[in-house]
């Protein structure tokens, strides 16, 4: 059982949330004149219930319209006010227990445990935001007072971050919770005073309804307005194409593959009214494992580099999906060794047929193309369900090079071990890198040392640089930055995990020639919130 201390806020065990199949707009549900849809289970095929509805034009429309009314009400809700609604959240979440974990288990074929731990990431990054709006500090609060004898003389200046207004979330397919109805890019919008529409995935619809009714009733028990919180239901995409395109939404926040990412790109930037479009699409996470750190421990590398390419399947964004080394001895036993791990692994439940078909699609056309050599393939059982063996593969770095499909992601268990001959080799694959979530680099401080531009070149390509460990495994934390150049995010200057992530979804207001009494508490001479302004280019909590 979930263990009752995660919760802080006094919520008891939540009782059975029947599930309906249908969308919730605002404090309504949907209709059942939408497409049909069923949930499927990832480990056998079957179908689970109930039937589940997509969203009708008007119900989308009747959304979007909603949280356009709530958001200039919601927007002025107090700071302390909307921590205590996030706090609400995650002890609701926690109060469904068993049955959100029991669900989200027959949605994915994600194991237990990955269900529960998930659950406690999604509830934590909820009281990490409350957190962060109850301190006060991130809305980058600024003071250039008057100075009325300086020729010309100056204005009094005051500026601070504002929410943007009705941000439309998509759930990823990959974490039913964590990335989902609640996840990080609803909790960094709501946090940041922003109503939120949610387009839940098809492959885990009661996970996402459960988490909904969590998130709809507490927005009730705090008596925000209806429309600050909906959920559409879609079997397709059709749903999803039309919210990005409706006038009320101001934002977009999503996480899924390059292609869905770069069409719904289009749409939000093809509008008469532009928008802000926060995708997370593509990263295959290369590593580098430098001679040092090969001569020394190459085989326990071999075992840690196994382990972070199979987490949850191969299903992370941030699985090391490209392994470059020297083609040296060291390197042939690292091969070795990591060939035998994968001979030796079980075979994996991917979430949806879709992700099936691509991973044996693309594992297919690796093999074909002549630049690329299996060299270990994971057991199979031929059973029923989205099942797929463990795969490696080797390629010499001039065909890498040349060849770009091998650079491209295979979502899954699988890796390619890309060997090099010379140092400057390393270097040029290095700056031939698309945009990346991570890349990581194992070696002794002689090899950091010695490849300081190896650091150089990185540093533009990604978002993080890992040191001597494994980029799978994300922490939800005040200095992470889970994004990079393109195509890892649309926006490489941006982060979806993390309290920065909040700054997405906001712009800053200048407020000049203010009376003090009509300012935002934030921009008051007396500071009622004590939070940290910079008053005239110096970082302060004093007053005025």
């Amino acid at each position: 059982m979930l263990n009752k201390s995660m919760s802080t806020g006094g919520v008891e065990a939540a009782a059975s949330v029947e599930l309906r199949g249908r969308s919730l707009i605002g404090f309504a549900s949907g209709s059942n004149r939408g497409k049909q849809f069923r949930a499927v289970n990832p480990a056998d095929r079957s179908e689970l219930a109930p039937t589940y509805y997509s969203a009708t034009a008007e119900e989308l429309d009747n959304a979007a319209q909603l949280a356009g009314d709530a958001f200039p009400i919601y927007s002025r809700v107090p700071a302390n006010r909307r921590a205590a609604f996030l706090r609400t959240i995650a002890d609701r979440i926690e109060a469904l227990g068993e049955q959100v974990v029991a669900r989200m288990v027959q949605e994915s074929g994600l194991p237990i445990g990955r269900a529960k731990s998930e659950l406690l990431r999604t509830s934590g990054q909820l009281r990490l935001f409350a957190g962060v709006i109850e301190e006060g500090s991130w809305v980058n609060a600024r003071i250039d007072p008057a100075l009325p004898d300086r020729q010309p003389p100056r204005p009094d200046i005051r500026s601070m971050l504002r929410p943007l207004g009705p941000v439309a979330v998509f759930c990823a397919s990959n974490f039913p919770l964590a990335f989902s109805v609640a996840g990080g890019d609803t909790a960094s919008a709501l946090a940041a005073g922003n109503p939120v529409v949610v387009k839940a995935h098809p492959a885990h619809p009661g996970t996402a309804e459960l988490i909904g009714v969590a998130l709809r009733d507490s927005v009730r028990q705090h008596g925000f307005p209806n429309g600050v919180f909906s959920l559409l239901f879609d079997a397709g995409i059709e749903v999803g194409t039309a919210l990005v395109q409706h006038p009320a939404v101001k934002a977009v926040g999503f996480t899924g593959s390059r292609s869905g990412g770069l069409a719904l790109m289009k749409a939000a930037t093809s509008r008469p009214e532009p928008i802000p479009f926060y995708a997370e699409m593509s990263s295959t996470n290369p590593v580098f494992v430098l001679p040092g750190a090969m001569k020394e421990h190459g085989e326990q590398i071999a075992s840690g580099l196994h382990a972070s390419m199979t987490l949850g399947a191969g299903q992370f964004c941030t699985k090391p999906g490209i392994v470059l080394l020297n083609d040296d001895v060291a390197a042939q036993t690292f091969t070795s060794k990591l060939s035998e791990l994968v001979a030796a692994s079980h075979e994996f439940t991917l979430l949806t047929s879709g992700i099936q078909s691509a991973y044996q699609r693309g594992s297919a056309e690796r093999s074909r193309s002549g630049h690329a050599r299996k060299i270990a393939e994971g057991n199979t059982s031929g059973q029923a369900g989205f099942r797929v063996p463990v795969l490696a593969y080797e390629a010499k770095a001039d065909d890498f090079l040349t060849d770009h499909s091998l650079s491209q992601e295979l979502f899954g268990p699988s890796t390619l071990v890309v060997k090099y001959s010379t140092r400057e080799q390393m270097l040029q694959i290095a700056r031939n890198l698309e945009g990346h979530l991570t890349a990581t680099i194992h070696g002794t401080e002689q090899d950091l040392a010695k490849n300081s531009d190896l650091v150089e070149i990185l540093e533009q390509k990604v978002g993080r640089l890992v040191f001597n460990g494994f980029p799978t495994g994300v922490e939800v934390s005040h200095a992470v930055i889970h994004g990079g150049p393109f195509p890892a995010t649309w926006d490489g200057r941006s982060t979806s995990v993390g309290s920065m992530a909040i700054l997405r979804f906001t712009r800053p207001v200048c407020f000049q020639g203010f009376p003090n009494e009509a300012l935002p508490a934030e921009l008051q001479d007396s500071n009622p919130l004590e939070i940290w302004r910079m008053i005239d280019g110096k970082l302060t909590r004093e007053r005025i």
